[in-house]
Parts: structure tokens; sequence; C-alpha cells
């Protein structure tokens, strides 16, 4: 039943404005020249800067996506339809027959799952069927009792109910009958008119006359002015007697309390363990408003379909969304070294020496002679100059510039006053947590088995720059040790003076400094004049300096 066949294209955890802007193009471009639907997500919350520029442009944001594990909306469900409570079990067995379920939700007029029902709770209903006033017990629609007996009501109101009484069986003579009839009881009868008049008089609320028999006028009559109810059935007093008991609804044998029900968003390693503890062998699944859409069970487990990716910015299992091993990775493009994730298959790989994803997505709109939207555009060259800090990163090429300038002119703005504007929204951090600065752009690294966290932010002035120090050394010592992290970094950089403050903490993190640098690391800080970029200038140097 899985209906959900989209393609998503993602960044990695933190997302900077190259990871959001290109996410959203390269959705475009496929969109416009692949078949099938491709969706841009994020994986993280996005930083002021990026939501600067997505609202000047007027793009709105990507959904949310923080986890690719598999779903229970990822598994083909059962389309086993919800029934009434009111539903008999003779036409809730049919239609479990008819839809090869052994578990049959109850649902209520808005969809929502009020019990179930199993193939087992029937047949114990059988087993279990010594008491004759059941019917009774259960509020039977006598509607409900003609339906299971193939039978037609020929007097009496048919959406009255059987609440009364209890069931017996009109085969003796009359004189022996009045000893066991008593008032509101379900007869059954057969053809004679002196045993129908017999129950009549003893104020049975229900006959039912078997093998066809005809009721006389006067019979009609005296049931009618009673407010009785007759039926007419084709079958023997035998086969109706063993019948009877379908016509009971299932409200009345339904499980109601302590229900074992999953969310289409599920995550199915967590409904896995809930399943081999629960004796059910069926789960009725709701969508995200609480209505019942169908059933899963274990054989469910071997129709997973795995979510479908395409990754933009990063190619490293740690920067990755959550459970991307349970993912399908489509395609990849970059502009970062190459990292550690792997694929079951080989996969499109498109990875470039420039300074920004938004560079790459700029040359395949050339490539395959797409017209750049003015909107879009103008999210490429935000990204490229985010990522190259306007054109004063190392990272930067003659292939960024260009692009940035194209884009420029289709998005109809000026760079330089543009690149002050985001840059400086980017910066006004006066309302975030030292948690919501410390992971604004936050990547984790890792060599052999030694990871390392390194976070980033670029300022227009020295002031700034301070105001935020003060906050995130706290921080820093609090995160180190989480998630296996030995030493935590993060860059201070100024855009204007193109040097980086580095703020270090952890075991051994002043001595990689000092390998890397040269620099000694006073008060947990150190300057680093002329390094601007993390994945050119300093991730290089650390690596270099743990491999040795």
């Amino acid at each position: 039943m899985r209906k959900d066949n989209k393609v998503y294209v993602i960044g990695h955890k933190n997302p900077d404005t190259d990871s959001i802007c290109s996410a959203i193009a390269y959705a475009d471009i496929k969109n416009r020249t692949t078949k099938g639907t491709y969706v841009a997500k994020r994986a993280g919350q996005i930083n002021e800067e990026t939501e600067f520029v997505l609202k000047y442009f007027h793009v709105p944001a990507p959904g949310y996506l923080p986890d690719v594990g598999t779903q229970v909306k990822d598994m083909d469900l059962h389309e086993t339809p919800g029934a009434a409570n009111s539903m008999s079990v003779k036409r809730a067995w049919k239609l479990m027959q008819e839809h090869n379920a052994v578990t049959l939700p109850i649902t209520d007029k808005e969809g929502k799952v009020e019990g179930l029902i199993t193939t087992g709770d029937i047949a114990k209903s059988y087993m279990d069927a010594y008491d004759n006033t059941l019917l009774a017990q259960a509020r039977t629609q006598y509607r409900s009792i003609a339906d299971t007996v193939d039978g037609q009501i020929i007097v009496g109101n048919e959406h009255g109910y059987f609440i009364k009484g209890k069931v017996v069986m009109g085969l003796s003579q009359p004189d022996t009958m009045e000893s066991f009839i008593d008032e509101d009881d379900l007869v059954i009868l057969g053809n004679r008119a002196e045993d129908q008049l017999c129950a009549i008089e003893a104020n049975a609320s229900c006959l039912i006359v078997c093998l066809g028999a005809k009721v006389g006028k006067t019979i009609q009559k005296l049931a009618e002015e009673r407010n009785q109810v007759i039926i007419s059935t084709p079958y023997d007093s035998f086969t109706v007697a063993r019948l009877i008991h379908q016509s009971i609804p299932i409200k009345y044998f339904m499980k109601k309390d302590n229900l074992v029900i999953f969310r289409s968003d599920d995550f199915t390693d967590k409904i896995k363990d809930i399943m081999t503890k629960t004796r059910y062998r069926a789960f009725p699944v709701v969508n995200t408003r609480g209505k019942y859409i169908g059933t899963v069970s274990r054989r469910n487990f071997m129709s997973i379909k795995k979510k479908q990716l395409i990754l933009v910015d990063h190619n490293e299992r740690s920067q990755a969304v959550d459970n991307i091993e349970e993912a399908e990775i489509l395609e990849i493009l970059d502009h970062h070294r190459i990292g550690s994730l792997e694929t079951f298959q080989p996969i499109m790989f498109r990875n470039q020496p420039v300074g920004c994803t938004a560079t790459i997505m700029y040359e395949i709109y050339a490539e395959k002679y797409l017209e750049i939207p003015e909107n879009i555009a103008g999210l490429l060259c935000a990204a490229i100059l985010s990522d190259t800090l306007m054109f004063r990163s190392p990272t930067c090429t003659e292939r960024d510039k260009e692009a940035a300038q194209e884009l420029a002119k289709i998005a109809k703005i000026e760079i330089e006053s543009f690149a002050n504007k985001m840059f400086r929204a980017g910066s006004n951090l006066s309302s975030k947590t030292p948690e919501e600065i410390f992971y604004q752009d936050y990547k984790k690294f890792i060599v052999d088995d030694l990871a390392f966290g390194v976070g980033q932010i670029s300022f227009m002035s020295e002031e700034e720059l301070q105001t935020v120090k003060d906050r995130l050394m706290p921080y820093m010592e609090k995160e180190c040790g989480k998630h296996e992290i030995k030493m935590v970094f993060f860059m201070l950089t100024n855009i204007i003076k193109e040097s980086t403050e580095l703020l270090c903490y952890g075991e051994g993190s002043d001595g990689l400094v000092y390998e890397a640098f040269g620099e000694k690391v006073e008060d947990s800080s150190c300057r680093l004049e002329g390094v601007v970029s993390r994945k050119k200038q300093l991730i290089p140097k650390f690596m270099n300096a743990l491999q040795q």
C-alpha cells in the first residue's frame, strides 16, 4: 500500500546555507529532467543566515527529516477495511475471509480505531455459546438476525433490538411450549399455526419461522398489534439455531482495552520489539491524524521499501542524517574530501574541487540547458558567497566567482550589498541559546578511532565575535565527551580581517593545534591569521597531524 515514492534530496546535519540551497536547486533540476518526485529536505534546524536568504528570495524552507530509518509507512500495509461495531459476527467473518485477514479493526464514524476482533475471538464465541440469553445481552438488532439466517422481516421494526429474553426452540406441542416460553423471548418455530399463535400469546418479542413456511394474515395482524417481529427464513430449525449466534454485533466480543496501535510514522525497529511481545498476528495502523489506514504483521517486514536519498554537500557518515545505513543512497554531489559513506551498489558520485556545492548546481543547470529560476539563482548565489566568505576563502575558485556573478545577474542582486546583509543576519545571535549557536554549523570528523567536532560562525566585526565567545566556552565543556567526541573546536571567523579565533576544549586539543599550526593555545583559545576555511585550512592540517 506504500504510495510514497518520493526521493529526498538532503544535506548534512546542522545545515548551512549551501546545504539547504543546493538541496532545493537539485530537487528542481531532477523534477524537470527525471521521472519521479524529488523533494528537498533538511536534516537539522535552519540557521539565521539561511533563514534570511530563504525569506529574501521568498522560498519556503525544506521539510524537516531528522531520521531516515524505515517506518511503518515504508511497508506494504494490508488494506483490511475497518468495520462498524454494529456489524454482525457473520458479516465480520465474511469480510475477513474476503481480505484474507486474521484481525479486523473496528472503527467509528471518524475512522478512529475503537476495538479489534480476531478469528480466534470468533472461534471462542462459538465454543462458549452455552448462554441462550447472549443475543439479548449483546443488544442484537432484528435486521442483523434476519440477515444472518438469510431471512426476511415480514412483521415488525427491522431497526429494533432484541434486548430481553432468551432464544428457545418452539417445536413442542402448544401446551408444552407455554411452560418454557417467557415474555420477550425469541422463538424458533416451524409451520404450525398453533405454535406460532402460542408464541404470540406468550408475548415473545420475535418469531423466526423456518423452511419459508407461510405465516397467516391473522398471525401477522396479532404480531403487528403487539409490536412483535416475525422473520421468515428458508433454513430448517437446526441450521437457524446453529447460525443465530453469528448475528451478535462484534462490539460484544471485540477487544477494546490496551490496544496495540501503530502510527504510519513509527519506526520499524521500535514496532518489531513490540510485535514479538504481543500475541496478535496483525496490528492496526493509523495515519498522523489518527485515522485507520490498514494493518501490519511480521511478514510485512519482508516488503519494507527503504527511503531513497540524494545527498548534497557531504559524504561523511558522521555528518549524515540519522540511520543513513537504512536508506538507499542514489546520488552524492559534494565538494569536500571523500568521506566514510558506503553504498551497496554503484551510484552517481559527483565530487568537484570548488568552493561550494551551489557552484556544481549552477554547472548542472548549464549542462542540461535548463533556465535557472530567479529565486533559485538567488539561493545559489547566496550559498556561494556564504561558503567562500564572499570570495575570501582559499577554497574559492574562479569557477565559484564566475558562477556567483552570473547568478547575481539572474537574481537581480548586487553581490557586496547582499553579502553584507546576509552575513550580518547570520552573526546576529543575541536571541540564540549557546546550544543553538554551537550547533549552527557544526560537523563531526573521525580519524581512525578518534572523533572530534568543529563548529564555525562568521562575523563582520570583532565585537560580535567576542560576545559569542563568552557564551560558547561553557557549552563546549559540557558537550565534550558526548557522542564519543574527545575534542571540540570552534572557529570564530572574522570575514573582514580574514582570521579565525579558534576555541579548543578536550584532552589533547591544545597539542593538536600546536602540531597542526605551531600556535600555542592560551586560555582555551588561539588566533589563526589567514585561516577562514574549515574544509581547506583547518581539517586537512588536523588530519595530517593526527595521522602523523
